[in-house]
């Protein structure tokens, strides 16, 4: 669940987070959410790419969402150091994962 806070809130165990003028962007587990009385409106699935990506890497995340816009599925990506994460709709996650992995690794520009 994608959530905003206003400062950082005890208790959560966030998968990523953003700072961001109008507050802390927090992924955080439904249950959390849930439990602490969070406000969310975007339910997703947590999708890592298999192959370790680079932070210098270039197309990756293009040939990613471009993969999952022809299916028009929403997706939003955090990079880590080792892999890239990306947040989809939670419905359409199997749908997302096919996509994905029939792209050619690794991805080339």
């Amino acid at each position: 669940m994608f959530v905003t806070l206003e400062s950082g809130q005890p208790g959560l165990d966030p998968v990523a987070t953003v700072v961001e003028p109008e507050g802390l962007t927090a992924v955080i587990r439904r249950e959390d959410a849930d439990r602490h009385g969070l406000a969310y409106d975007f339910v997703a699935a947590r999708v890592v790419l298999g192959v370790a990506t680079d932070l210098d890497a270039v197309g990756v995340t293009a040939a990613v969402a471009g993969a999952l816009a022809e299916l028009r599925i929403a997706c939003n990506v955090f990079a880590g150091i080792h892999h890239d994460h990306l947040f989809v709709p939670h419905a359409r996650a199997h749908e997302a994962v096919d996509a994905v992995a029939a792209l050619p690794w690794p991805v080339r520009d």
